[in-house]
């Protein structure tokens, strides 16, 4: 098998979206102390595509998002924050919690053309040695098969799932925590990048940014 790396084809959004974030995060860690903090190895960010890309292959693959940035008005990009939702992810008693978004038609399309772009350099079957790990960390099987699926599971309308991260909370919690209401707000982009993907989806380590080429 080659050589693997587990991407990340993200959107960082605004500075208002982030701040919004780090609240939700901290409140996360709350009912979970010892879960992840949202900081320079764990970005908020926003998924648009997230693959196996042969390591060998990865210029080639920021070749193709950048290309694909160059014919996008990323100005046009656009989300509505419209709830707090969770996932299970493995971890017992816990959910991983995020922002849940709706995507203008403009995302949508974004994300057809970067999967036709890169698509030329992925393969499916990554291991954990695709991904970044702390000393004696081992990759869930929940975020190995997430990455492996993730097309056709997270491609296209009434599919793709835009989120932000914000961390666990216990199951508990998270009930009382989505029943309360909630104040919609809009999201733009600030920047694309890759990353390189940590377990639970984390954006671990920057490997290649975009500012708005438009």
């Amino acid at each position: 098998m080659n050589d693997l790396t587990a991407v990340d084809v993200l959107v960082n959004p605004d500075e208002t979206t982030l701040e919004h974030a780090h609240a939700w995060n901290a409140r996360m860690r709350q009912s979970v102390p010892d879960g992840f903090a949202l900081d320079a190895s764990h970005q908020p960010h926003i998924t648009t595509l997230q693959r196996y890309v042969r390591t060998a292959d990865l210029a080639d693959a920021y070749d193709a998002v950048h290309r694909t940035l160059a014919a996008t008005d990323t100005s046009a990009l656009s989300y509505q924050a419209v709830a707090i939702r969770h996932a299970d992810w493995g971890v017992p008693g816990q959910g991983l919690a995020v922002i849940l978004l709706r995507p203008g038609p403009q995302v949508l399309d974004f994300q057809a053309a970067l999967l036709a772009a890169i698509s030329p350099f992925t393969e499916s079957g990554g291991t954990a040695a695709a991904f970044v790990t702390d000393p004696g960390e081992a990759i869930s099987q929940s975020t190995l098969d997430w990455v492996d699926g993730y097309v056709p599971a997270q491609i296209g309308p009434d599919r793709y799932t835009a989120h932000i991260t914000v961390g666990f909370a216990t199951l508990d919690d998270l009930g009382t925590i989505e029943a309360e209401p909630f104040d919609a707000f809009t999201v733009r982009p600030a920047s694309v990048a890759v990353y390189q993907l940590g377990n639970s989806g984390a954006a671990r380590k920057h490997l290649r940014s975009w500012t708005n080429p438009n």
